[in-house]
């Protein structure tokens, strides 16, 4: 259970795919290889970060299923189990995805109101759709995608209090919001996990349970170090090191994602194309330049660091 786990690092997991557009399940395993080695502390699988709006339902189940074989329950995992539909259907492959023995299954905020539709209107589909999936565990992710719906802290609050809601995916932005949902959820088995790395020190020194960042597909061992550093003061100017790179190269890390995060990984060894299914902009010479000038920027960093 979360309260079980250390603050620690749940990576949003990239899909690796083959030139033709198909799963690779061989350099999927050792991308889970990879995040276990680096020392997280559980698993996103079938996210944004996936490409799961450009998977079908058998595929998702499948990419879960391969990731749930590797893990073998060495750390808990989680995936994506609502789509478009209406909320029995998605009712229907919450179950099903949770039968792949996943930790819990994550909720999309906005795919269970439309965006001019009100908090009222959310929160009874929330009710309905626990009510249609009893003794499955669930947690949210506020996806940006199809549009960002955050969840406040008094909806939290109360989702948590029904015993089913165990994990938070938290996008936003906002340190004030994230202090403000720590503080009224109580509930030991539930975790909040930042996906804004700027606020990572504030936001684990604020109880949050760790870091959900996009940053982790390009270092994934830089963000564990953080999680199990961000109070130590004998580090404090590492802190600011590390909190430094990662502030700075938001935008470069951010363009043409997830393709620069695949280039990235190439950089240290993984043999994962930079195929997308998702359309995401122009891997140009420039840009392919900007990953390589991060990656030497951060072996820089790494060894003042001594990770």
């Amino acid at each position: 259970m979360m309260k079980d786990l250390k603050k620690g690092f749940i990576p949003v997991m990239l899909t690796p795919f083959k030139e033709d557009g198909s799963i690779d399940f061989k350099t999927l395993t050792e991308l889970t290889e990879m995040y276990l080695k680096a020392g997280v502390t559980g698993l996103f699988a079938n996210c944004l970060s996936s490409e799961m709006f450009e998977l079908d339902n058998d595929e998702r189940i499948k990419l879960v299923e391969h990731v749930m074989d590797v893990v073998d329950g060495q750390v808990p995992v989680v995936a994506t189990g609502t789509f478009e539909g209406t909320i029995e259907e998605q009712a229907s492959f919450v179950k099903r995805i949770y039968g792949t023995n996943i930790h819990a299954v994550i909720l999309i905020s906005s795919l269970l109101a439309k965006e001019h539709e009100s908090d009222n209107v959310f929160n009874e589909r929330v009710h309905q759709l626990l009510d249609l999936t009893p003794g499955v565990m669930t947690g949210f992710y506020e996806c940006p995608v199809p549009y960002k719906r955050l969840i406040s802290a008094s909806q939290l609050k109360g989702f948590v209090n029904t015993g089913r809601v165990i994990y938070h995916k938290d996008t936003s932005l906002d340190i004030t919001q994230i202090k403000a949902k720590l503080n009224v959820v109580k509930n030991p088995e539930f975790g909040l996990y930042d996906a804004y790395v700027v606020n990572a020190v504030d936001s684990l020194k604020a109880g949050a349970s760790g870091l959900s960042c996009i940053q982790g597909n390009f270092f994934p061992e830089l963000i564990v170090w953080l999680c199990d550093n961000y109070d130590n003061e004998s580090k404090k100017e590492e802190l600011k090191s590390v909190q430094d790179f990662l502030a700075s190269n938001m935008d470069v890390m951010h363009h043409v994602y997830p393709i620069v995060a695949k280039y990235s990984l190439q950089k240290r060894g993984l043999q994962i194309s930079t195929f997308t299914r998702r359309e995401v902009g122009d891997f140009s010479s420039n840009v392919k330049s900007e990953i390589e000038k991060l990656y030497v920027e951060y072996r820089i960093l790494q060894q003042g660091v001594g990770i």
